[in-house]
């Protein structure tokens, strides 16, 4: 049962020390926790849902430079985010991967298309040549290459790369997480700080078990604030004072069947200016997104966010019907935590300029460190940064100078690869995957993928899909019973796979596959944990014309 690790996890908390605690598992907390660990402190991670929970699994699944930051003359930012995003692609090279766009440049534009051009060369420059070069597109040209998009409605464009996170941005922010569990640290979902205090030089906090209302306590020499949209309200809590603060930018994407069998990404400017993108998954086209100032990080799609997001849509693509609410099959809404000065009025801050770049605020005397902003392209700076703060803050780091990232050694791939092929593991492929079934193992579970191979050539049946409309395996899923903390249905659904992401909720829910699957995870409280979901997850009374 899933539960069994999480179990020993609650256990170590308890009355636990150690020298650094984590709040929050978000892609902040969970470099935190990895660079931390593999560096030899002792660690703990909590976080009060699930791992990228909230913001860090909304994202647009892009790890890229931040092109649009060149308009705002942010080169800086720009030059030191393409260096982020190149080094992400080599330490992942099964999971940042190099993508192309097409970008299709509206009638009446603010920028000449000539200009825009020059700053994509510019863009290619700051990336140091990392990238295949850019392109410059005339109307026919841009039409021809994408006949998807709509040619009275553009003026030529571009072409150019950047990277796109493949998979899901949930599962790459677990992976980090999982790897701090590999070097020793502790780590738990749905555990809550209930109160933080700074007493004879230790943290001493309080906890709260959010599935079984337990409360303990554990004690750290240092405390990390990675709470995301959060981070202030726990600071409040922790009586701790910062230089910065969050506001918060609301952006929502709709899922929809594929609009192109072209793998480009397509790019445009919506009509409030900003860019949005039709980004490829797989069988699916994930399509935003918007820029909404909004109080609080608890927020929802609206119908207006709807209706924005499909209208922008359907000026750009050239579809046999317009795209309709009846279509989307699954929708994506989080907050971008923004960093803004603690006493500064952002009232006269151009909302959508305000940019992603993070900001770390030390507390020496209580020995607190709070990260604000952030995005996943500059999330190994984020890890190192820690790691230097804290060292300052008195945290011995037995192995400071270890690369903690990346995915495992050439000689670890070349073994998977071996047996693989030995076993012919892609004909294991389900049909409507747009990949080969090695491809994929490999980037979702790395060198464990070995025992997973071996797992099905003890039970054959393991190969099998978990239901026909999507290509989880069984092996999988005991894989993610043992080791991946699967605490509640839509972890498993939404985060560690992105099955809801792909195929309509109601299209997933009643399979035999999900409840023998919910079994694996859940045993005798499979049912409960169904019913939950659905309390959670209502059914959609729509009928869609594009189901699953």
């Amino acid at each position: 049962m899933s539960s069994a690790l999480r179990n020993s996890m609650i256990e170590k908390l308890d009355d636990g020390d150690f020298e650094v605690f984590v709040a929050g598992a978000g892609i902040n907390g969970a470099v935190s926790a990895a660079a931390l660990s593999a560096r030899g402190a002792r660690v703990a991670i909590v976080d009060a849902g699930d791992f990228a929970g909230h913001t860090s699994s909304q994202s647009s699944n892009l790890a890229w430079g931040g092109i649009k930051y060149l308009e705002n003359q942010e080169f800086s930012l720009v030059w030191n985010l393409c260096k982020s995003r190149n080094t992400l692609m080599r330490a992942y090279p099964s999971t940042v991967k190099e993508a192309r766009f097409i970008a299709a440049v509206p009638n009446d534009f603010r920028w000449p298309r000539f200009v825009l051009f020059l700053g994509a060369v510019l863009y290619w420059f700051f990336g140091r040549f990392a990238t295949r070069a850019p392109h410059y597109l005339t109307e026919a040209e841009l039409t021809r290459r994408e006949p998807v998009l709509r040619a009275e409605a553009t003026n030529g464009g571009l072409e150019y790369s950047d990277c796109y996170l493949y998979d899901n941005d949930a599962r790459f922010v677990f992976n980090f997480v999982r790897d701090a569990i590999d070097s020793n640290a502790v780590a738990a979902n749905y555990v809550r700080v209930a109160d933080a205090r700074f007493t004879d030089g230790r943290w001493h906090i309080d906890l709260v078990d959010e599935e079984t209302g337990k409360t303990f306590c554990c004690r750290a020499d240092t405390f990390v604030n990675a709470c995301g949209p959060e981070a202030d309200t726990l600071n409040g809590l922790a009586e701790v004072t910062t230089e910065h603060r969050h506001v918060f930018s609301k952006g929502i994407h709709l899922i929809v069947n594929r609009v192109t069998d072209s793998k480009r990404i397509l790019t445009s400017f919506a009509s409030d200016g900003r860019l949005y993108f039709a980004i490829p998954m797989g069988a699916r086209t994930c399509i935003g997104t918007t820029d909404t100032r909004v109080e609080s990080w608890e927020t929802d799609v609206s119908e207006e966010d709807r209706q924005f997001v499909l209208d922008n849509a359907n000026v750009l693509l050239d579809l046999d019907e317009p795209l309709t609410r009846d279509d989307i099959i699954a929708e994506r809404c989080g907050v971008r935590p923004l960093v803004v000065s603690g006493g500064g009025n952002e009232d006269g801050v151009d909302w959508i300029e305000l940019s992603r770049k993070h900001a770390i605020d030390v507390d020496g005397e209580q020995r607190q460190i709070t990260i604000f902003g952030g995005k996943i392209t500059d999330c190994l700076n984020v890890g190192d940064e820690v790691c230097e703060h804290l060292q300052r803050l008195g945290v011995t780091l037995e192995h400071a100078g270890l690369v903690w990232y990346g995915e495992p050694g050439a000689e670890a791939k070349a073994e998977f690869l071996r047996q693989a092929r030995l076993m012919d593991l892609d004909r294991f492929t389900h049909p409507n995957s747009t990949e080969p079934l090695t491809e994929r193992f490999w980037r979702r579970y790395g060198a464990n993928a070995i025992g997973m191979l071996e797992r099905i050539r003890e039970r054959p049946e393991l190969s099998e899909p978990l239901t026909a409309n999507n290509d989880y395996l069984r092996c999988e899923i005991e894989y993610t019973a043992r080791r991946e903390m699967v605490t509640r249905l839509e972890d498993f659904l939404r985060r560690r796979s992105k099955i809801t992401q792909v195929v309509r909720e109601d299209d997933v829910i009643g399979t035999p596959g999900l409840r023998e699957a919910c079994e694996i995870f859940f045993g005798d409280r499979a049912e409960e944990k169904i019913a939950e979901y659905l309390e959670q997850n209502p059914p959609q009374p729509e009928a869609s014309r594009l189901a699953g």
